[in-house]
């Protein structure tokens, strides 16, 4: 049965974006420190939404001695695939045409931007004819 992901809150995102840079298992103090540089919480608070992440089933928590270490267990990638899966749904009822114009009435997409997307469409499309 494939896994139902639960949707993160802000700073379990922000956890989890910290452990996804590293590939080895890291304590919740290692996660303290890297979060200290854009949120003033206390470990405790750390510990509690790493607690929530093991519960969700987004990250692993091994015995270490005193300590645990955490590692992810759902990669960045399958995280965004189904996060901007489900977003494109509720938002945009499946249409990326609407989500693509939305960005660029709202002046967020710059030309540098659209190049890019424009790239990977022709990328897409090259796949597809190949196959």
């Amino acid at each position: 049965m494939p896994f139902k992901q639960k949707r993160l809150g802000d700073a379990e995102l922000e956890i989890m974006q910290i452990i996804w840079t590293t590939e080895e298992p890291v304590s919740a103090s290692w996660i303290h420190e890297r979060l200290l540089a854009s949120r003033s919480w206390p470990l405790p608070s750390v510990m509690t939404s790493l607690t929530r992440l093991v519960e969700k089933g987004y990250v692993r928590c091994d015995k270490a001695g005193r300590s645990n270490l955490y590692s992810a267990l759902i990669s960045e990638a399958a995280y965004r695939q189904t996060e901007g899966s489900s977003f494109l749904s509720r938002v945009f009822g499946n249409s990326l045409p609407n989500f693509v114009a939305s960005l660029y009435d709202a002046h967020a997409l710059t030309q540098e931007d659209i190049d890019e997307l424009r790239a990977y469409l022709d990328e897409l499309e090259a796949k597809s004819r190949d196959d």
